[in-house]
């Protein structure tokens, strides 16, 4: 007789849900992955007006190893199905007094300009990228690739290069500190001081341990999708079917159902009936906060994790610009003029800075699809507070024209006589359609050196339940997210 298959159903399709179903299904597993949505993704999504397309979410590409990885154990050929190029520029740097620098690839090309441009030390620089990558290299196998909270990783031989290395993580000061001790101009100290918000962190809080961010673009590399972010969603999906991954689209999860302990089955919503389906394992890729207040609402909250402080969320515009400005690439900051105002606003008073910093993406400067010819598609973003009841409708109209006002300072163009059809995304919206928690964009902010150690375990709560996802250990963002799938399989027999 043939043994019984064991089943996983997996809560959610993001990345780290896809990348958990990918996984769990080479473990043997009969894998469901049950999505509210249409659509798969979560953030890392898309969206089409007329001519133009955009990428919903996330526009960094870093460590695309992590994506090919799961090619690989599938016994695929990575470039069979997901191809990308690598940038020779990581970003371009703007400042209303006209400085501005473009961030090469090449570090002896970022440093020249910016000795030239700025009058940043060479030294220096070069001194604090080294600091990046040896935080990075001692750490990354210790807090990113393994479980937090479990005995065997605090006694694998690695945590001895941990320690040996502690004294330059800087745990006990903030970012903003080890930045303004290192470099000599105002522009500098915000350009590196920026990388606290690749986790909706604050540099003037965030511990200096995150000052190892920068590695993933001066020591690896930015990378970009052929096909846009969301081919990295689309790719790994088809991946998983053919794994024999089965996905449940507009299947709304409301319970996580339990008996001993241990978790059984999930009820969902399917043809407007609520249907219970049995499982022997349950992987939530659902925020944490919304997954016991909804799911396990018999279950004790972890009322010390739940409580931490929200990361910060964004309001994004998707704006089909006709027209085009080469002195834009891939990715593009418009810098505040004081940015500890802004960060003030964003984690203490909750409100709209008055000169918010703008990040504009511009896909089709890679992908000339993706904009009419001679037009381009911008994903145009500032950080704001996640949603505590603000009014986001008034704070949107408000913030647009603070926008289109940087803009027109800093590249001397009104960009609203070019702007031919438009949508956008707020921290309401971001929760709506993702589940995050009041929209925050990573879970728990990383304002404290307790956060990696207050951020939700992959295991917790019930035997045979696990979590993955941006919410989660290790954290958000698409490699970290990645990490946290791959951590549950580790951890699943």
């Amino acid at each position: 007789m043939e043994k019984r298959k064991k089943v996983a159903r997996i809560i959610g399709s993001g990345i780290a849900g896809i990348a958990a179903a990918i996984r769990i299904s080479r473990k043997g597993y009969e894998v469901h992955v049950h999505e509210a949505n249409s659509y798969p993704g979560g953030k890392l999504s898309e969206i089409r007006l007329g001519d133009y397309r955009f990428d919903a979410g996330p526009s960094l590409f870093t460590l695309p190893e992590k994506v090919d990885e799961l090619f690989k154990i599938c016994n695929e050929e990575p470039r069979d199905h997901f191809n990308y190029l690598k940038k020779k520029e990581s970003c371009r740097y703007f400042w209303e007094d006209g400085k501005k620098i473009i961030a090469h690839a090449s570090i002896d090309k970022f440093v020249t300009e910016a000795e030239v441009n700025l009058g940043e030390s060479p030294m220096a620089i070069r001194m604090h990228l080294l600091m990046a990558q040896n935080q990075y290299r001692s750490t990354s196998e210790f807090f990113l690739e393994r479980s937090l909270h479990k005995l065997k990783t605090y006694l694998r031989f690695s945590i001895f290069k941990t320690i040996t290395f502690l004294p330059s993580l800087k745990l006990f000061t903030t970012m903003h500190s080890v930045h303004s001790r290192r470099f000599r101009t105002k522009y500098m100290i915000q350009l590196f001081d920026r990388y606290a918000t690749f986790n909706g962190s604050s540099p003037y809080k965030a511990p200096g341990t995150l000052c190892m961010i920068p590695h993933l673009e001066f020591g690896i590399g930015t990378f970009l999708p052929l096909k846009g972010m969301v081919d990295i969603t689309n790719s790994l999906k088809a991946l998983a079917e053919r794994q024999g991954v089965n996905f449940h689209f507009n299947e709304r999860v409301s319970r996580i159902s339990s008996e001993k302990k241990k978790a059984n089955g999930l009820t969902v919503t399917r043809n407007n009936k609520e249907v219970f389906l049995p499982s022997d394992l349950v992987i939530s890729n659902m925020d944490v906060t919304p997954t016991y207040r909804k799911l396990l609402p018999y279950l004790k909250e972890p009322l010390k994790i739940l409580s931490q402080e929200r990361s910060s969320s964004a309001l994004i515009f998707y704006w089909g610009v006709n027209a085009e400005f080469p002195e834009l690439n891939l990715h593009n900051i418009l810098f505040s003029k004081d940015y500890k105002a802004e960060f003030d606003c964003l984690f203490e008073t909750r409100t709209l800075s008055s000169d918010p910093t703008v990040y504009i993406n511009i896909t089709s400067k890679d992908i000339p699809n993706d904009a009419p010819e001679k037009s381009e598609n911008w994903f145009v973003m500032i950080n704001v507070p996640s949603n505590s009841g603000q009014d986001w409708d008034s704070i949107r109209l408000k913030a647009r024209q603070l926008i289109i006002d940087k803009i027109f300072q800093v590249l001397g163009k009104d960009i609203s006589s070019f702007i031919e059809c438009e949508d956008y995304l707020d921290p309401r919206l971001i929760e709506s359609k993702t589940s995050s928690d009041r929209g925050s964009l990573y879970g728990s902010s990383s304002n404290s050196i307790f956060s990696a150690f207050l951020r939700h375990p992959n295991e917790r709560a019930l035997n045979n339940l696990y979590f993955c996802g941006g919410s989660a250990h290790p954290g958000g963002g698409i490699p970290l997210c990645l990490l946290s799938a791959k951590i549950v399989s580790d951890a699943v027999s």
